[in-house]
């Protein structure tokens, strides 16, 4: 682990048995403690916790065509891994809310992106910069 403090999210869901399954067997992150409420998940070493809750509402926001879908949250991933988990989640049969694709091609942030639903419907967006010191660019 770096220097890099690492972050704690809660997430509803409405069923753990189908969180177990997309976030332990298709998306490969490792199962913490758990109880009959929740599952801790090491999601690339940050502290992810699927809590059995009612679902929420959801919004979007149009970027670049698309209905981004609000809340949601996700890693920023090299290329190569981003390219690696596209193909594992297309070999799953996983729907996407916008399927993987090229933002910004040729300019400052350029970068792979794509957004997909868990079971309960959380929103997941997956990235990778071109150039890596671009994640913050304006």
């Amino acid at each position: 682990m770096t220097n890099i403090p690492r972050f704690h999210l809660a997430m509803p869901v409405d069923d753990l048995d189908a969180a177990r399954r997309f976030y332990g067997e298709i998306l490969g992150l490792e199962q913490g403690r758990s109880s009959d409420t929740w599952v801790d998940w090491n999601l690339h070493g940050h502290q992810f916790v699927t809590h059995l809750a009612p679902r929420t509402e959801r919004v979007s926001n149009p970027v670049d065509g698309h209905d981004v879908p609000v809340p949601h949250f996700g890693l920023v991933l090299t290329v190569p891994e981003f390219q690696v988990l596209a193909e594992k989640l297309h070999g799953a049969g996983t729907k996407f809310v916008i399927e993987p694709y090229v933002r910004f091609k040729g300019e400052p942030g350029e970068q792979w992106t794509m957004f997909l639903l868990d079971p309960a419907g959380n929103a997941l967006e997956f990235k990778a910069f071109a150039d890596d010191s671009q994640v913050f660019a304006v």
